[in-house]
């Protein structure tokens, strides 16, 4: 019956009309995703409700959420982008491998996350860039936080591995359900039991463990490649092709990590009022952003079976149809993120008028680039699906690192506060540019290697 099952995917991936192929893929991935933001911003709309240096607690601790993101990402993205290209050249055994590998690789990496930010959580806390009021609450939002590092990365290995062998129905399933179930604890644990902000991290972490056991279940309803102990396979070939598609999302989703530490110390001269209106404005943009992550990640498993397959033709047409697409959302969202700039911000700290203003600012300001992350994102998970592995790394690193992270520290020492507010903004102009200088000599010679390969 999986023989069935697989069958079926390989000629829908390979055959279908490519536009209409990744919007059915994308619709799951972009509810995904949203819900996924609407849950990371609820801990700072409710968590804002507690006071100014408790929403800068959840920015100070975010960098770490996103070094355990990067870790499942790093474990789930290098599997799964591997396996759906084993699929495309109908190779199933070999993929089952990858699977259990990339997911008790990613238990055991969580694990040692918990044990390591457990042993130094006062000092990380600081490096983080935790004022002394901002401290009491961070720690109380770490230390749970890092309890569910384990399963947190597992959870990310077997989204990504349902998504990226076109079962991305399964995937949104075990993601929306514990996103709905944060939204609904974070009041009745902050407020209602009076918790404050360690019933926040209570409903994060508790929501999580909801979404890997629905995952697990969804794996096996999925008749997809099935997790099996017998068949975690570690080996120095295979984790070798593991971090081919995994260094470019350990690059993006580590480089956040520092780049919001970075960001967080620029911003920890001029007050906790910066520090929040930072971490208000980070999480706004990653929930505008979201849709066109979800919008990509319904491309990347159309990318990596026909890649697999050697269709290239079909890369190379789903990928001008993404971009754009995504382009013209992205417009439109920042058009809306300009005029509505004060007013998206008091949503979370109404009553601190000098949080909104940094805020609005430095909102205007990423609106500027904004468009141009679909053009970047998506040359990312294209160059990482045809596992040119260099080349995706140096763009995933591009945005949030080899930019943003020099930026982060010259600028402000130049231009004070605006500096701060300066940093995504021009990191993002930049990154474009070095994108479409990798990019390009790819997608033109994508369509020459398929007629070689048909000769």
């Amino acid at each position: 019956m999986d023989n069935d099952v697989q069958s079926r995917k390989f000629r829908e991936m390979t055959e279908e009309p490519v536009e209409r192929l990744i919007c059915k893929m994308a619709v799951p991935t972009v509810i995904s995703m949203l819900i996924t933001s609407i849950y990371n911003m609820a801990d700072t709309f409710f968590v804002g409700k507690l006071g100014t240096s408790a929403t800068g607690a959840v920015g100070v601790v975010f960098p770490l959420m996103a070094v355990i993101q990067a870790v499942g990402f790093f474990f789930g993205q290098g599997s799964g982008n591997y396996i759906s290209r084993q699929l495309g050249a109908q190779r199933r055994e070999e993929a089952e491998r990858m699977a259990s590998t990339g997911f008790f690789s990613a238990l055991g990496a969580g694990a040692l996350i918990l044990a390591l930010g457990l042993l130094l959580q006062r000092p990380l806390c600081r490096l983080l860039g935790a004022t002394d009021t901002i401290l009491p609450f961070a720690l109380d939002y770490m230390r749970l936080i890092l309890c569910g590092a384990p399963y947190m990365t597992a959870a990310l290995v077997l989204n990504n591995q349902l998504r990226l062998q076109g079962n991305a129905t399964f995937a949104m399933a075990g993601l929306v359900a514990g996103g709905l179930l944060n939204i609904a604890l974070d009041p009745l644990l902050i407020f209602t039991f009076g918790m404050g902000i360690t019933g926040a991290a209570l409903a994060t972490i508790f929501s999580q463990l909801i979404s890997f056991c629905l995952l697990l279940a969804g794996v096996k309803r999925s008749g997809g490649i099935q997790i099996r102990r017998r068949l975690f396979s570690p080996s120095r070939e295979r984790y070798l092709a593991l971090a081919g598609g995994g260094v470019p999302s350990l690059c993006r989703q580590g480089l956040a990590s520092i780049a919001i530490t970075c960001l967080n110390n620029a911003a920890h001269p001029f007050g906790d009022a910066a520090i929040a209106a930072m971490s208000i404005v980070t999480r706004v943009s990653q929930f505008a952003g979201s849709a066109l992550i979800g919008f990509g990640q319904g491309y990347q498993p159309v990318c990596g079976f026909n890649y697999g397959a050697k269709r290239y033709a079909r890369v190379t047409r789903g990928f001008w149809f993404c971009v754009k697409s995504s382009s013209v959302v992205l417009l439109a969202l920042a058009v809306a993120g300009w005029f509505f700039a004060p007013q998206i911000i008091s949503v979370f700290r109404a009553d601190d008028p000098e949080v909104i203003r940094i805020g609005a600012r430095t909102l205007r300001m990423q609106c500027v680039s904004f468009p141009l992350l679909g053009w970047v994102i998506l040359c990312n998970m294209l160059l990482q699906n045809i596992a040119m592995t260099l080349r995706a790394s140096i763009v995933a690193a591009a945005r949030q690192g080899l930019f943003f992270i020099p930026l982060a520290l010259l600028l402000p020492r130049l231009l004070l506060l605006t500096g701060v507010q300066l940093c995504q903004p021009v990191s993002d102009i930049c990154s474009f540019l070095l994108s479409a200088a990798i990019t390009i000599p790819v997608l033109r010679t994508l369509p020459h290697r398929e007629a070689q390969d048909g000769r």
